[in-house]
């Protein structure tokens, strides 16, 4: 009789403690989330992001899972370390070095090439943190507060020193969760901060149901589509393409070997969600300039790319 995947758990002790391991650096993760950077108006950063929502602050915001919202210490998410492994691929198709120690140097060269993403990480949180510092002084919410509340080269330190420290720490987070945990720590990261903002969304949902802003019809319709899309995005992750392959039979001594037949797998989608992340960037960027420019024409563009409308009309 095959085992549940309760009874399974519950005689792996070893899958037990992965799991346990798992949630433990998850709530440290969602902890860190809401333990701000010194000198920051919280209230006035806030509604700062309520009117930003619709621009690039607002997608930053959810792959933080929050953190920017808050600035916490978590602000920057695990981000830098994406990019810095993004950068690290496209130069190890034009560097021969890096290409050479990615394909035929084995456990020491993706232990190499894992160390210059560290330091790349590192790298580029610092760069992000000065900017966001230098950013945080000119912001100001709707009501005309200050966002940072003593501006200067301390807050800017502080903020560039939490930022960074917060950063690597979350990277070490992935790892021991990728080592200890289940596997796949930087993408359990990522899946925490998104679904962090679930529950509020269900709730303001159900808000809009009740003040009969929202039908129900229309409510078991958007259930149905959700339902619908996330079975399509299962059907072509899992889809492939398998090109044939067949070896060449050959004598070793006085037996044949070879004349197997197998096959390559080819994903349908090998580029996974990086260009949706890239498509939803671009399209935010007018968004994101329209929010600190007052030329009449982009701001017309932000309100059409973000299906806003327009005060006069």
């Amino acid at each position: 009789m095959a085992l549940t995947g309760v009874e399974n758990l519950a005689r792996l002790p070893e899958l037990k403690k992965k799991l346990l391991w798992t949630f433990l650096l998850v709530a440290i993760y969602r902890i860190g989330i809401h333990v701000p950077v010194p000198g920051v108006d919280s209230s006035a950063l806030a509604d700062f992001f309520e009117s930003a929502k619709n621009t690039l602050f607002g997608l930053f915001d959810m792959f933080s899972g929050g953190g920017l919202r808050n600035l916490s210490i978590f602000a920057l998410g695990i981000m830098p370390y994406i990019s810095a492994s993004i950068i690290l691929q496209l130069l190890a198709v034009v560097s021969p070095e890096l290409s050479k120690m990615q394909k035929e140097d084995g456990a020491a060269g993706r232990k190499k090439i894992t160390q210059y993403t560290r330091y790349g990480t590192v790298l580029i949180t610092l760069i992000q943190g000065f900017g966001i510092a230098v950013g945080l002084e000119s912001m100001a919410s709707p009501t005309g507060a200050p966002v940072v509340i003593a501006p200067g080269w301390g807050f800017r330190l502080m903020t560039i020193l939490t930022l960074t420290t917060g950063t690597v720490f979350l990277m070490w987070l992935g790892e021991q969760m990728t080592k200890k945990g289940i596997g796949n720590g930087i993408s359990l990261i990522i899946y925490a901060g998104i679904v962090a903002g679930l529950p509020r969304a269900v709730i303001s949902t159900f808000s809009l149901v009740k003040a009969g802003e929202l039908s129900v019809f229309m409510l078991l319709l958007i259930g149905v589509l959700m339902l619908a899309v996330l079975a399509a995005i299962v059907f072509m992750e899992r889809g492939q393409r398998r090109i044939p392959i067949q070896y060449a039979k050959r004598m070793v001594g006085r037996k044949m070997y070879g004349g197997q037949t197998t096959h390559l797998p080819l994903r349908v989608n090998t580029a996974g969600v990086i260009p949706p992340i890239f498509a939803s960037s671009i399209l935010l960027f007018p968004a994101t300039l329209g929010e600190f420019s007052s030329v009449s024409w982009l701001k017309s563009a932000a309100e059409f790319l973000t299906l806003r409308r327009s005060p006069t009309m």
